[in-house]
Protein backbone atom coordinates (compact mmCIF):
# COMPACT_ATOMS: atom_id res chain seq x y z
CA UNK A 1 0.00 0.00 0.00
CA UNK A 2 1.15 3.27 -1.13
CA UNK A 3 0.33 5.89 1.19
CA UNK A 4 2.11 8.76 -0.39
CA UNK A 5 1.54 12.87 1.48
CA UNK A 6 -1.40 13.24 -1.76
CA UNK A 7 -3.23 9.94 -0.63
CA UNK A 8 -6.91 10.64 0.36
CA UNK A 9 -7.59 9.06 3.42
CA UNK A 10 -11.55 8.26 4.77
CA UNK A 11 -12.28 7.52 8.29
CA UNK A 12 -11.91 6.83 11.09
CA UNK A 13 -15.84 5.44 9.79
CA UNK A 14 -17.13 2.29 11.45
CA UNK A 15 -16.46 -1.20 10.13
CA UNK A 16 -19.15 -3.81 9.87
CA UNK A 17 -18.52 -7.90 9.98
CA UNK A 18 -17.56 -7.31 5.66
CA UNK A 19 -14.79 -5.00 6.64
CA UNK A 20 -13.51 -8.15 8.19
CA UNK A 21 -11.30 -9.98 5.38
CA UNK A 22 -9.56 -6.01 4.87
CA UNK A 23 -8.55 -5.66 8.10
CA UNK A 24 -7.23 -9.27 8.10
CA UNK A 25 -5.17 -8.38 5.49
CA UNK A 26 -4.16 -4.87 6.48
CA UNK A 27 -3.15 -7.00 9.78
CA UNK A 28 -1.02 -9.30 7.64
CA UNK A 29 1.19 -6.62 6.28
CA UNK A 30 1.78 -5.71 9.33
CA UNK A 31 3.10 -8.58 10.56
CA UNK A 32 4.90 -8.70 7.16
CA UNK A 33 6.76 -6.42 8.21
CA UNK A 34 7.85 -7.20 11.25
CA UNK A 35 8.66 -10.82 10.25
CA UNK A 36 6.29 -12.28 12.97
CA UNK A 37 4.51 -15.64 12.19
CA UNK A 38 1.16 -15.45 10.38
CA UNK A 39 -2.04 -17.50 11.28
CA UNK A 40 -5.35 -15.87 11.52
CA UNK A 41 -7.00 -18.79 12.98
CA UNK A 42 -4.91 -17.75 16.58
CA UNK A 43 -3.56 -14.36 15.61
CA UNK A 44 -7.08 -12.72 15.21
CA UNK A 45 -9.89 -15.21 16.24
CA UNK A 46 -12.18 -12.15 17.19
CA UNK A 47 -11.67 -10.88 13.81
CA UNK A 48 -13.05 -14.27 12.40
CA UNK A 49 -16.08 -13.75 14.55
CA UNK A 50 -16.57 -10.34 14.27
CA UNK A 51 -20.13 -9.76 15.07
CA UNK A 52 -19.43 -11.65 18.68
CA UNK A 53 -16.73 -8.95 19.58
CA UNK A 54 -17.69 -5.78 18.08
CA UNK A 55 -21.67 -5.33 17.55
CA UNK A 56 -23.27 -3.07 19.44
CA UNK A 57 -23.96 -2.99 22.08
CA UNK A 58 -20.66 -4.79 23.23
CA UNK A 59 -18.63 -2.87 21.01
CA UNK A 60 -17.46 -1.33 17.95
CA UNK A 61 -14.81 -0.96 14.76
CA UNK A 62 -13.63 1.74 13.31
CA UNK A 63 -11.05 1.75 10.00
CA UNK A 64 -9.32 4.53 7.83
CA UNK A 65 -9.45 3.69 4.02
CA UNK A 66 -7.22 5.08 1.22
CA UNK A 67 -9.88 4.13 -1.58
CA UNK A 68 -10.79 1.15 -1.31
CA UNK A 69 -8.56 -0.15 0.83
CA UNK A 70 -8.27 -0.69 4.54
CA UNK A 71 -5.65 1.39 5.59
CA UNK A 72 -6.00 1.54 9.33
CA UNK A 73 -7.98 -0.70 12.16
CA UNK A 74 -8.78 -0.41 15.77
CA UNK A 75 -11.69 -1.97 17.86
CA UNK A 76 -12.86 -1.50 21.67
CA UNK A 77 -15.04 -4.27 23.56
CA UNK A 78 -16.81 -3.80 26.83
CA UNK A 79 -15.00 -5.80 29.44
CA UNK A 80 -17.35 -4.78 32.20
CA UNK A 81 -19.88 -1.91 32.66
CA UNK A 82 -16.98 0.51 33.73
CA UNK A 83 -14.48 -0.82 31.45
CA UNK A 84 -13.47 -1.14 27.74
CA UNK A 85 -10.35 -3.08 25.86
CA UNK A 86 -9.01 -1.29 22.78
CA UNK A 87 -7.87 -4.47 20.25
CA UNK A 88 -6.28 -4.35 17.45
CA UNK A 89 -4.84 -0.73 16.32
CA UNK A 90 -2.87 -1.47 13.35
CA UNK A 91 -1.90 1.17 10.65
CA UNK A 92 -0.01 0.26 7.29
CA UNK A 93 3.56 1.82 7.72
CA UNK A 94 3.31 4.97 5.60
CA UNK A 95 0.81 6.18 7.86
CA UNK A 96 2.54 6.18 11.21
CA UNK A 97 3.36 9.58 12.70
CA UNK A 98 0.71 10.91 10.17
CA UNK A 99 -2.06 11.29 12.92
CA UNK A 100 -3.76 8.66 12.00
CA UNK A 101 -3.10 6.21 14.89
CA UNK A 102 -4.41 9.30 17.09
CA UNK A 103 -8.09 9.77 15.58
CA UNK A 104 -8.68 6.27 15.74
CA UNK A 105 -7.96 5.94 18.69
CA UNK A 106 -9.85 8.93 19.44
CA UNK A 107 -12.73 7.72 18.32
CA UNK A 108 -12.59 4.73 20.33
CA UNK A 109 -12.53 7.24 23.48
CA UNK A 110 -15.34 9.29 22.04
CA UNK A 111 -17.15 5.25 21.72
CA UNK A 112 -16.28 5.13 25.56
CA UNK A 113 -17.69 8.34 26.32
CA UNK A 114 -20.97 7.87 24.36
CA UNK A 115 -21.01 4.16 26.10
CA UNK A 116 -20.74 5.44 29.82
CA UNK A 117 -17.50 3.64 29.94
CA UNK A 118 -14.52 5.08 32.40
CA UNK A 119 -11.75 3.41 31.77
CA UNK A 120 -10.11 1.93 28.67
CA UNK A 121 -7.08 -0.64 28.60
CA UNK A 122 -5.41 -2.15 26.28
CA UNK A 123 -2.54 -4.99 25.51
CA UNK A 124 0.88 -3.86 23.00
CA UNK A 125 2.74 -5.73 21.80
CA UNK A 126 6.52 -4.64 23.55
CA UNK A 127 8.19 -4.38 19.88
CA UNK A 128 5.23 -1.97 19.15
CA UNK A 129 7.06 0.82 20.72
CA UNK A 130 5.69 3.89 18.09
CA UNK A 131 2.51 2.47 19.51
CA UNK A 132 3.44 2.76 22.78
CA UNK A 133 4.74 6.38 22.61
CA UNK A 134 1.49 7.24 21.24
CA UNK A 135 -0.82 5.70 24.07
CA UNK A 136 1.73 7.53 26.02
CA UNK A 137 1.35 10.68 24.63
CA UNK A 138 -2.86 10.21 24.71
CA UNK A 139 -3.00 9.82 28.45
CA UNK A 140 -2.29 6.21 29.12
CA UNK A 141 -0.23 4.91 31.43
CA UNK A 142 1.84 1.38 31.29
CA UNK A 143 0.58 -0.88 33.94
CA UNK A 144 2.47 -4.34 33.40
CA UNK A 145 3.36 -6.57 31.41
CA UNK A 146 3.02 -10.16 30.54
CA UNK A 147 4.30 -13.03 27.98
CA UNK A 148 1.50 -15.19 25.74
CA UNK A 149 2.47 -18.63 26.95
CA UNK A 150 2.66 -20.97 23.94
CA UNK A 151 2.30 -17.86 21.75
CA UNK A 152 4.12 -18.46 17.75
CA UNK A 153 5.53 -15.07 17.92
CA UNK A 154 6.75 -15.38 21.60
CA UNK A 155 4.80 -12.30 22.58
CA UNK A 156 5.61 -10.02 25.35
CA UNK A 157 3.27 -7.28 25.95
CA UNK A 158 2.61 -4.24 28.15
CA UNK A 159 -0.18 -3.22 29.11
CA UNK A 160 -1.68 0.16 29.51
CA UNK A 161 -4.57 2.04 30.51
CA UNK A 162 -6.63 5.50 31.07
CA UNK A 163 -9.66 6.89 32.28
CA UNK A 164 -11.99 8.42 29.76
Amino acid sequence: MDAGPSLRLTGPSPAAAADAPAVIALIARVYAEYRFVWDPALEVPDLLRFDDHYAAPRGAFFVVRAGDDVVGSVGVARIDRDTAELHRLYLDAALRGRGTGRALVDAVVGWCRVHAVTRLVLWSDTRFDRAHRLYERMGFSRTGDRVLAGDLNDTHEYGFERRV
